[in-house]
């Protein structure tokens, strides 16, 4: 006879008891924060669960989507806190080759070192479904990271985002979580960060929120167009979309006046221009009725740039400014994200940072706790930038690891009042980086094949000059032809140049191998 399951007595997930609980353990986020984070040589333990816990219809658009969770591994930087362990948790397992090739990029800590202290656990599932879910099906996997914890009381866990699955983890796991308790998370909604930015005296583009149905969002669609007979476009956003893979354009060529508006716009919604691969109106429909929708003007302009500024509210309720992005966007009408350049172009950095923190402000007397994003879309008007807040991602984002690795790699720290990052020499650092370097040639290549290429051909991260080429996704590589990059430099011209020049040499060398 087999041995029973271990387990343990947890409360209902959702329940008054469940949530009594999670309070309970998130109080102890400000003592950590004093005592323990400030600390380095002190003791602690963080569980990394990079699980994507958002609408998985969209995540099944993204190619080799279960590998996303390996954006997280830039973690593994806490390594270089001399008594910190790591517990990293996937639904398959990471490949040791992978995992050599982080320790080895660590700063001033041997590997050896480094692995003695590094936890890696696996749910050996690919179903398309939460890590965070599958985590909790297996009751045994559970009490091997509980048992993995040395110390409960210096603990703490570290998502990708923060949703009711992640609170659920935490309980049974009896730590914290160092982020948005998910009660919040509709604050961060499409439909919530319009409200924030409005409450906060930020510029936001025309629009309407809070639409449940078909019906609303094609009432929405005829109130703008009525406000602004000129408007060409308008977007359709998913409340809970992300990544612009939640939304679509709707076109108002040849739209009649008067009482036939609505009837027209109803006609040609199943018609929407979607920026998810392969959606159709009849999902799309029903996401609209699951999650809600807000309608806003397509902001049209010759020079657009979309801008992002990542903020991080601490367990003291102290706001800091972490970074600035330019994002590098793609799709049918640019909105899909593709990857970034750091920091934001000189010109509006610290505009946009000034102009984010009215909306952080109000979001850290919401409660809001962990790193966030605001999402700005700006537009030359002829004399200077014109921003619009379109956005708050109240999780970590795709210009959080790039960011978390540049760390990693110089050591190196960010000055809110310049928006530039210095390494400890005083050097300026900039890198373009990317989810999204896929082809049909980059197929069959390992882990192995992608780092050697980089060796051989001079790429690889240089810890001596502070520049090169760092990869992420790398698991994606063999079977979806896609990986991520960084690519740091001292100038943008520069970490271009590397991007570029990778592209062009992973090319040479597959055309070699033909």
């Amino acid at each position: 006879m087999s041995e029973a399951a271990p387990s343990i007595a947890a409360p209902e997930p959702g329940s008054a008891v469940e949530l009594a609980t999670f309070r309970d353990l998130q109080s102890r986020l400000p003592g950590l924060f004093r005592k323990v984070f400030p600390d380095p040589r002190a003791p602690r333990t963080v569980v990394i669960v990079p699980s994507l816990s958002l609408d998985q219809d969209v995540m099944a658009r993204v190619t080799g989507a279960h590998h996303y969770e390996e954006r997280m591994l830039c973690m593994l930087m806490l390594l270089k806190l001399p008594r910190t362990r790591v517990i990293y948790v996937t639904s398959q397992p990471v490949s040791e080759e992978i995992i050599d090739y982080y320790l080895h990029l660590l700063p001033g800590i041997p590997a050896t070192h480094a692995r003695q202290r590094l936890k890696l656990f696996s749910c050996f599932d690919s179903t398309p479904i939460p890590l965070s879910a599958k985590i909790l099906t297996r009751p045994r996997l559970l009490a091997r990271l509980r048992d993995a914890i040395p110390e409960a009381a210096t603990a703490h866990m570290s998502c990708f985002n923060v949703s009711a699955l992640e609170r659920t983890l935490a309980v049974q796991l009896g730590i914290p979580i160092y982020g948005c308790d998910p009660a919040l998370l509709p604050l961060g909604s499409k439909s919530g960060g319009r409200a924030i930015f409005r409450e906060a005296g930020v510029l936001l583009p025309a629009g309407v929120e809070d639409l449940a149905d078909e019906g609303e969002v094609v009432a929405a669609l005829a109130e703008l167009k009525r406000r602004d007979p000129g408007l060409q476009r308008a977007v359709v956003k998913l409340n809970e979309g992300f990544s612009g893979e939640g939304n679509a354009i709707f076109g108002f060529e040849g739209a009649p006046d008067g009482d036939r508006l609505e009837g027209w716009i109803k006609s040609r919604l199943p018609a929407l221009a979607f920026e998810a691969r392969d959606m159709s109106w009849a999902v799309y429909g029903a996401k609209i009725h699951e999650m809600g929708a807000i309608v806003e003007e397509f902001i049209e302009g010759a020079l657009k740039r979309s801008p992002s500024v990542q903020y991080r509210i601490d367990p003291l309720g102290q706001i800091e400014v972490i970074s600035t992005h330019d994002q590098v966007l793609g799709g049918r009408s640019n909105q899909v994200f593709l990857g970034c350049r750091f920091p934001a172009d000189v010109s509006y950095r610290l505009d946009i940072q000034e102009e984010g923190l009215k909306a952080a402000r109000i979001l850290r007397d919401r409660g809001v706790l962990g790193r966030f994003g605001i999402d700005f879309l700006s537009v030359w008007d002829g004399s200077g930038w014109r921003h619009r807040a379109i956005e708050i991602n109240l999780r970590k984002g795709g210009t959080t690891h790039p960011f978390m690795m540049l760390q990693y790699l110089t050591d190196g720290r960010y000055d809110s009042a310049s928006g530039e990052f210095r390494s400890p020499s005083g050097a300026s650092c900039c890198y373009y980086a990317s989810d999204n370097l896929e082809a049909s040639i980059y197929h069959g290549l390992t882990p192995a094949d992608l780092l050697d290429i980089a060796v051989v051909n001079g790429l690889h991260f240089n810890a001596a000059t502070q520049q090169g080429v760092v990869f992420h996704l790398i698991g994606a590589l063999s079977e979806f032809g896609k990986f991520g990059i960084v690519c740091v430099a001292p100038s943008f011209d520069e970490a271009d140049r590397l991007y570029r020049e990778t592209v062009a040499v992973l090319a040479r060398e597959q055309a070699t191998e033909k």
